[in-house]
């Protein structure tokens, strides 16, 4: 064919598409949101901070940019990252800039198609979760195709198809597994006529999930060992080291099956998840199936809210590159909820708690009481009581080690019981606020924590309570409000314990001018530290400018290092000095 005749058969082709777009992008609206963080960091003596412990790096900065563009049925959008460098406490694979996610969604009567990138969640996510977490530098999002279809009334179904994204790599045969997935919900009282008028609500689901990854061959090579049994010591045995090589699976599937009922104040949720078995770097590469049990109940009326969760996992580490073991954990598939609850105050956080995949039992009770306003201890606006509990546990298991080796790898790894618990405490959490308006101008927070948390499990997979910190917590917050724009916000808090860093004290005044400015100093004192040295002032100095939908905040001092966490998935944060700049706007 001749160019000119290539040329005009593209022309042809094109022209359909270019109408189509025309038709699409006029009359849209366009929405997205920026921000920025960025960190120049100090030396600092007395934290050990120095240019080679920076690895000469004295500058961070994190960014992205979302644009999305809707038109009727449909949208389109993309989101640019950059990391220049990573800040402190984010994986160094991230360096770098580029568009890691974009999509095109279209809707057609009850069908709604997605190609590219997409964030996807069955059920409570047991089995399949794909999210974003910025603060975490945490994004699993697969690129493929998601759909949804609602075939008949009350019924909704998804169908998915994809890769998850691994920092900038590419992907590529090998690289990591590809996910597929399929979900339906029942929604019975749109299902049924005879149910819509009906106060009890019923909801059933099901999930089915694989992953198919080409697997690298694994090897693990036998304990040595020799034997002696006469009084001389002569060795009458001796079994020499060999290599072998693991069959591992190619294909991993898991299923999932749901119930949702509620009534009027009442709720109860339920799934029950499995996975075939799965060995991978996380559980030791044994070949146990999974299991996990997830629920909650829930009642609530005018002044008075229950809630009540459990959950119980086995064996249920769900990715799709069986040799990935990072921290945060990237590439899951599945998300696994922590039912402890997440503080707002800087010293009930420094003991968070972080999912065991490979086995734990959870159990966390919430009363939230409003003590009714105008009585004798409610007062003129009423009385906010909430008390929490919430504690992590070990589950029973009886290990099995392999004839050839000390290990559990290439065995079913150990034998346990549905729904056992064990006698190791991961971490346990008792906590009270009450909450009180006093008049127009004075409200407070009182709040008191006893924690428990075992050190050695949560941070370094090492099951033994040799290094558990038992912690009693206090928080006053009180805030004066001058008149209707000015007002003053004082934190006082204190953590006690004999185990760890020892004892903190913190301070925090913040003075906002509604509703553009606030500034803020704030101090965590770790008076009780054993170390003499390392009683140290953690201190910040900060304020913000707020503007419509954009807010610019700066900050200087110092941040201490440790566990940060959001929903049981977390990050270790170093200890770091200096100035960090945040900017954040959306439209």
């Amino acid at each position: 064919m001749k160019k000119r005749s290539v040329k005009l058969f593209l022309l042809l082709m094109m022209l359909p598409a270019m109408s189509f777009a025309q038709g699409v992008l006029s009359g849209g609206k366009v929405t997205g949101n920026v921000q920025v963080d960025a960190q120049y960091y100090s030396n600092d003596d007395k934290l050990g901070i120095t240019d080679s412990t920076l690895n000469y790096k004295k500058f961070g900065m994190n960014g992205f940019a979302n644009l999305i563009y809707t038109n009727g049925n449909f949208s389109a959008g993309a989101r640019f990252e950059g990391f220049l460098n990573p800040m402190l406490g984010f994986d160094p694979r991230y360096e770098g800039v580029g568009v890691p996610y974009w999509f095109a969604k279209y809707k057609v009567g009850t069908l709604e198609m997605t190609a590219g990138h997409f964030y996807e969640q069955f059920g409570s996510g047991l089995i399949l979760r794909s999210w974003e977490e910025w603060t975490l530098g945490y994004d699993n999002n697969i690129y493929g195709f998601d759909a949804h279809f609602s075939p008949y009334k009350g019924v909704m179904l998804k169908g998915l198809v994809g890769v998850q994204r691994y920092f900038w790599e590419p992907y590529e045969s090998g690289s990591r597994g590809i996910v597929k997935g399929f979900d339906a919900d029942f929604y019975f009282n749109d299902m049924f006529g005879g149910m819509a008028d009906s106060k009890t609500m019923i909801t059933l689901g099901g999930s089915f999930v694989s992953k198919y990854e080409k697997v690298p061959s694994y090897t693990f090579t036998t304990d040595s060992a020799y034997y002696t049994v006469n009084e001389v010591g002569d060795t009458i045995n001796w079994i020499n080291q060999k290599t072998y090589e693991m069959n591992l699976p190619h294909n991993v599937g898991s299923w999932a099956a749901r119930a949702n009922l509620s009534n009027g104040g009442f709720s109860f949720y339920v799934e029950y998840a499995e996975k075939g078995n799965d060995p991978n770097a996380t559980n030791s590469y044994i070949f146990k199936k999974g299991q996990a049990l997830y629920s909650t109940l829930s009642y609530s009326r005018k002044g008075l809210g229950l809630f009540f969760a459990t959950k119980w996992i086995d064996n249920m580490s769900y990715k799709s590159k069986l040799t990935e073991a990072g921290n945060p954990p990237m590439l899951d598939i599945n998300y696994l909820p922590a039912i402890s609850k997440e503080h707002p105050y800087s010293l009930a956080t420094m003991y968070p708690y972080a999912t065991k995949r490979n086995g734990e039992f959870g159990v966390q009770g919430q009363i939230v009481y409003t003590i009714p306003k105008k009585s004798k201890l409610g007062g003129k606006y009423g009385t906010n009581i909430t008390v929490n509990y919430s504690l992590a546990k070990s589950i029973e298991k009886d290990t099995i080690t392999s004839a050839i080796t000390k290990s559990m790898t290439g065995t079913d790894g150990y034998k346990t019981s549905f729904f056992s618990i064990g006698d190791l405490t991961f971490f346990q959490d008792i906590n009270v606020m009450v909450e009180r308006k006093f008049n127009k101008k004075v409200k407070a927070k009182v709040a008191y924590y006893n924690q428990t948390y075992n050190k050695n499990v949560i941070e370094d997979d090492i099951f033994n309570d040799d290094e558990m910190v038992d912690a009693n917590i206090g928080v006053i917050d009180f805030t004066y409000k001058f008149n209707r724009r000015n007002s003053l916000r004082t934190e006082l808090q204190g953590l006690w314990t004999p185990e760890d860093k020892g004892d903190w004290f913190a301070i925090t005044l913040e003075y906002n001018i509604s509703p553009k400015w606030f500034f803020s100093v704030m101090d965590e004192y770790n008076y009780g530290n054993p170390a003499e040295k390392m009683k140290i002032h953690y201190y910040n100095v900060s304020f913000g400018f707020t503007q419509n939908t954009t807010r610019i905040s700066l900050r200087y001092g110092r941040q201490r290092e440790g566990l940060l966490c959001v929903g049981g998935v977390c990050r270790y944060v170093p200890a770091s000095t200096g100035l960090t700049l945040t900017l954040t706007s959306s439209f």
